[in-house]
C-alpha cells in the first residue's frame, strides 16, 4: 500500500519558524549556515512536512553554492516545478508534490555528466534519514539505491 504523504495541520504546527518560513512562505535560509550543506551521510531526504522521499545523497554534489544541492530527485514525481519571477529575474522553484512544501530552485548549471541540473534545496525543507535508519523510518524500499549493483546500473543508464 502506497504511503500517503500530504500536509496537515499538526505536521505544520511541528514545524520550527525557520522550517515553516521556509516551506510556508518560500523563504530562503542562509548559505553555509544551514545543517545539510555539507552533509557528506549516505541516506535520504525527505520533506519536513509530509515525509515524502525528495533526494538522495547518491545524487547529492558540492555546488559550492552553501546549500544541499542534488542532480535530480529521488523519483520523477517527487518534486514539481513553477515559473518563480521574485527578485527581479526568472527562476525555476521546486516544490514537494505532496505536501506543496517550498524546497528551493533548480538551475541548470548542474555538472553536465549527471544532466546538467542542480536542484538548490534548503535544509529547513528537509529532513535527513540516514542509510542505517531507512527500515526504521519506513524508507526500507530506498536501500537498494545504496547497492553497489544500483550505483553501477545507474551509471550504465547515464551513458
Amino acid at each position: 500500500m502506497p504511503q500517503d504523504y500530504r500536509k496537515t495541520p499538526e505536521a505544520v504546527a511541528r514545524l520550527t519558524p525557520q522550517q515553516y518560513h521556509v516551506t510556508q512562505e518560500d523563504g530562503t535560509e542562509p548559505a553555509f549556515r544551514n545543517q545539510y550543506w555539507n552533509n557528506h551521510e549516505p541516506g535520504i531526504y525527505v520533506d519536513i512536512v509530509s515525509g515524502q522521499p525528495l533526494f538522495a545523497s547518491t545524487d547529492k554534489y558540492d555546488s559550492r553554492s552553501g546549500w544541499p544541492s542534488f542532480t535530480r530527485p529521488i523519483e520523477p514525481g517527487a518534486v514539481t516545478e513553477k515559473v518563480d519571477r521574485s527578485l527581479w529575474m526568472k527562476r525555476t522553484e521546486v516544490r514537494s508534490s505532496s505536501a506543496d512544501s517550498h524546497l528551493g530552485h533548480v538551475f541548470d548549471d548542474g555538472p553536465a555528466d549527471a544532466g546538467g541540473l542542480r536542484y538548490c534545496m534548503n535544509s529547513a525543507a528537509m529532513h535527513f534519514v540516514p542509510l542505517a535508519e531507512l527500515e526504521k523510518q519506513g524508507y526500507g524500499e530506498y536501500r537498494a539505491l545504496f547497492t553497489t549493483d544500483a550505483a553501477a546500473s545507474e551509471k550504465e543508464d547515464a551513458s
